[in-house]
């Protein structure tokens, strides 16, 4: 096959001659030279076409990298840069394939209220498909806590006394159901539904899909809410003794745990913008938590009692943050500025709220025996007045209490656990219509998704990169100011700021203080007097420095105002006057000026 394709390359058309070079003969032997015909010929082919290259211009707004001497590097910059814009002009121009619109309430008259509409109307106004969302799962066990998978394919529930199931929520197809005959607080999938976890009593359990038991992990004792992170392979847990814990879970490997010194915790959730954790205490704190720090990374009071219920919009980039607590109040809160809460109200009913966003920014919230749901702009709207933001739909559940709030992902649908079980409503509006199959797709196969969990395996974020704004990991720092100073008068030479001497910045930035002399420095000396100064400088330099009051000041000054260096600088200009005029004043007794008689001329001595 080799020498098929580089006969077939060597065929060239007539009007191209073939070039060659004579290379003078040596005298020694000649080594054969090992060349691979194969990757020789392709190499010549593996460009892409010219039809295929991009032509189009590049965006305003790439930056440029002139002030890299590197040429090798800034070119590589730029590459990455271009491609980077083309990228981002590429994604705006797919938003036209994007087929599906999302859906939503809407009233026919100026009087009409859109939660007014029950969930027997939205049921036959939407379609068949859509209508299967409605559902009544009536169960012994509770109260129950639910969570979906990425997708929004799978759900698994968790019953207070120790009911575990997981399921395909589409087609009934039950993965696998357990009786631990234990408590269970909370249970979270994996990288996916082949692997789930369960908050039990004492320790954290993992189960495969058929509810085969495959670990215990003993680190992490008496769990009460658990969160996994998909783009670093990360199980987080916090308990009853107050330790935030991140386990590995492709190598088993306990990375890190953060003692939270706040008690007991009980609320718990993630950013997925930036893997960031937000736990809510019981003196009425959030604080936000990376594996890489070993104090919060923010923490604020957020309520006067305890918080129940923590939730991160994931619709405006982790933005925005939803705090409920016992004393039935709900805040949503700026994580840019955290300059006080962007607005606040009062729910109704007793029990603890649950929180929850869905994929398109609606907030859901839970108490007493109705779910309230409010639809943005207005929940980021600020407002002073602690009134509740328009009411988009609300849902009456007679059980109490009403232990979770779930959005199914890329479906209008709600779940809500409570003490008989499950009930899912239909929220139009409130899921993402299009997905990105790359990311997560509903319909993938068994093959797909095996592909899918190596890729997520190669592509694993290291948890030191977890930080408050993800925007800065790949960034360049800013092109240094480059200064042209000189140093003891040699040539005028560019330094950047940072690396001058201090004397050098505070000239450059205005803030030396000219008005000090050095002592023995006097201006408009001439050459003699100069070199006159110095031999007398010279002279000083074995004796010491001066007089004492000279030497503090020498040590105290500073490029500040300093009020004592001040009176101590009036001080020596008050003593500098005194002697002028002793001096004027014996010049002018020395020139025969008459004195004024005093009483104590009699004891002096005569000459």
């Amino acid at each position: 096959m080799d020498a098929l394709i580089a006969r077939a390359d060597s065929i060239q058309p007539l009007h191209k001659k073939r070039k060659f070079s004579h290379v003078p003969s040596t005298g020694g032997p000649s080594k054969p030279q090992k060349s691979d015909q194969t990757s020789n010929s392709v190499a010549k082919h593996a460009s892409i076409p010219k039809s295929l290259q991009d032509r189009r211009a590049l965006p305003e707004d790439v930056p440029s990298y002139k002030h890299i001497a590197n040429k090798k590097l800034r070119t590589q910059l730029h590459r990455q840069s271009a491609q980077g814009a083309r990228a981002q002009a590429l994604l705006e121009d797919a938003e036209m394939l994007l087929m599906d619109d999302a859906g939503g309430l809407e009233v026919e008259g100026e009087m009409d209220r859109t939660w007014r509409v029950g969930q027997s109307d939205i049921v036959q106004s939407a379609g068949q498909e859509a209508a299967k969302g409605r559902r009544e799962y009536k169960l012994d066990g509770g109260p129950y806590r639910s969570r979906y998978t990425r997708n929004g394919r799978h759900l698994a529930i968790a019953g207070r006394t120790g009911h575990v199931a997981t399921f395909d929520w589409q087609t009934g197809t039950m993965h696998a159901e357990l009786q631990l005959q234990e408590t269970c607080r909370d249970i979270t999938f994996l990288q996916d539904h082949a692997y789930f976890a369960v908050a039990q009593k004492k320790y954290v359990f993992i189960y495969d899909r058929d509810g085969v038991e495959l670990h215990c992990l003993k680190g992490h004792v008496e769990p009460t809410r658990l969160e996994f992170l998909p783009y670093h392979w990360l199980l987080a847990t916090v308990g009853n003794p107050g330790y935030l814990k991140y386990q590995d879970t492709s190598t088993g490997q306990l990375i890190v745990e953060h003692r939270t010194k706040l008690g007991a915790c009980s609320a718990m959730t993630q950013n997925l913008h930036n893997a960031v954790i937000h736990l809510g205490h019981q003196n009425g704190c959030v604080t936000l938590w990376t594996p890489n720090l070993p104090h919060p990374a923010v923490q604020l009071l957020a309520h006067m009692g305890p918080v129940v219920s923590v939730s991160v919009d994931p619709s405006q980039g982790g933005r925005y943050m939803a705090t409920a607590g016992r004393d039935g109040t709900v805040k949503v809160w700026d994580c840019r500025n955290w300059k006080g809460a962007v607005r606040d109200w009062t729910v109704r009913g007793g029990g603890d709220p649950e929180l929850e966003w869905s994929a398109r920014g609606y907030l859901a919230v839970a108490s007493g025996g109705t779910v309230n749901v409010y639809n943005p702009p207005s929940i980021h709207a600020p407002f002073n007045a602690r009134t509740p933001p328009p009411l988009y739909m609300t849902h009456p559940i007679p059980h109490r209490p009403l232990s979770s709030v779930r959005f199914a992902p890329f479906q209008d649908i709600l779940t809500v656990g409570h003490s008989a079980g499950l009930s899912s409503a239909l929220v139009p509006g409130s899921g993402e219509p299009n997905f990105d199959s790359r990311e997560a797709d509903p319909f993938e196969k068994k093959k797909a998704r095996s592909e899918r969990e190596v890729k997520a395996l190669l592509d694993k974020i290291q948890p030191d990169l977890i930080s408050l704004d993800p925007e800065m990991v790949g960034n360049l720092a800013p092109p240094s100011k480059l200064t042209t100073t000189t140093f003891d008068g040699k040539p005028a030479v560019e330094v950047p700021y940072a690396r001058l001497p201090r004397i050098e910045r505070l000239r450059v930035s205005g803030k030396i203080d000219e008005t000090e002399e050095n002592s023995g420095e006097e201006e408009g000396e001439d050459e003699e007097s100069k070199k006159h100064s110095k031999e007398e400088r010279e002279k000083r330099k074995m004796r010491g420095k001066g007089k004492s009051l000279k030497r503090y000041l020498r040590k105290q000054r500073k490029n500040v105002i300093d009020p004592a260096a001040v009176a101590i600088r009036a001080k020596l200009e008050k003593q500098k006057e005194e002697k002028k005029r002793a001096a004027v004043a014996a010049a002018a007794g020395d020139s025969g000026e008459k004195k004024k008689p005093s009483a104590l001329d009699r004891f002096k001595r005569s000459k």
